[in-house]
């Protein structure tokens, strides 16, 4: 059977989780006659430890999977696609009154060069939390533990956990973004057909 390689710039074990969760949940749909295989590898955000921005959000995602796809590159190593990544903060203002949002970012990059974003959804973050990330510069993992009064949060439910009471876990917010993510690439006619119409009009 045809295996096909897929790189995550995290080793990380929620991000790695979530996208395998992704990957067995989109399988099929990429290729029925292929098994998967996942492989993490560290590589830079190229934004800050805790993206305060849905730009910087994206950035940081996008930035992790051209990075892999430059590592595959120069050693010429087997990876089909690349997945980055990353989650943080979006701050908004609606009506004079801040509102700060926990996000989880993919983004899919094939050996073509094609790719695609994806997201989790948002979550409003309490005011305590997001002051001491936002205003005092606290990176979210550290404030976080101190927010629950625990230890190791991002290895384990993530901020996501303690905000939903683990109705959401950080694995799972990163596995709804890789998922959203990949389809332009399981569902291409969908996206064909639209950029048909696009360009038509």
């Amino acid at each position: 059977m045809k295996k096909i390689m897929v790189a995550v710039g995290s080793i990380r074990r929620p991000k790695l989780d979530g996208v395998s969760a992704a990957i067995a949940t989109v399988a099929k749909l990429l290729d029925s006659g292929a098994t998967f295989e996942i492989t993490g590898i560290e590589v830079p955000s190229g934004v800050g430890h805790t993206p305060l921005s849905r730009a910087d959000l994206m950035a940081g995602a996008r930035n992790r999977a051209e990075a892999l796809r430059m590592i595959a590159e120069e050693s010429k190593s087997p990876w089909a696609y690349f997945v980055g990544v990353e989650g943080g903060f979006d701050v908004a203002h609606v009506a004079d009154k801040r509102y700060v949002f926990l996000e989880s970012w993919a983004y899919v990059l094939d050996t073509s060069g094609r790719g695609a974003f994806g997201q989790s959804g948002a979550v409003q973050v309490p005011e305590p939390l997001a002051r001491a990330v936002v205003d005092e510069g606290v990176e979210l993992s550290i404030a976080v533990d101190k927010f629950a009064g625990c230890q190791g949060i991002r290895d384990a439910r993530g901020a996501w956990g303690v905000i939903t009471r683990d109705l959401v876990t950080r694995q799972e917010s990163f596995r709804m973004a890789v998922i959203n993510a990949f389809a332009p690439f399981y569902n291409a006619p969908t996206f064909r057909s639209a950029d048909t119409k696009s360009r038509a009009s």
